[in-house]
């Protein structure tokens, strides 16, 4: 409890930082897409843009912190949010166990 007060008076987080997965790519199905918007107005941090058509695209990838947001609320399931863990998976990345 010491350390912790000891943090808080020096202004420094007692929180532990929550680690994202590393995203890879965010991959646009523009033939599924309709350009409504719902995934760049849902991204919480700003990473999707609309291009001059209408059409979602990821203009800040390093900002993507996967929180899948755009890929869940898509009403076409246009988006895929592509991090390395999904890559992962079929090289026995995770366990089904």
């Amino acid at each position: 409890m010491a350390k912790e007060a000891k943090q808080a008076k020096e202004g420094k987080s007692t929180r532990s930082s929550t680690k994202h997965p590393k995203v890879v790519e965010i991959d646009v199905f523009k033939a599924w897409c309709k350009g409504c918007g719902i995934c760049v107005a849902f991204c919480p941090k700003e990473v999707l843009a609309q291009d001059e058509d209408g059409y979602a695209y990821p203009k800040n990838l390093g900002a993507c912190i996967a929180c899948m947001q755009c890929e869940l609320r898509c009403p076409d399931f246009a988006i895929t949010v592509i991090t390395e863990e999904r890559l992962n998976v079929g090289k026995g990345g995770l366990s089904n166990g």
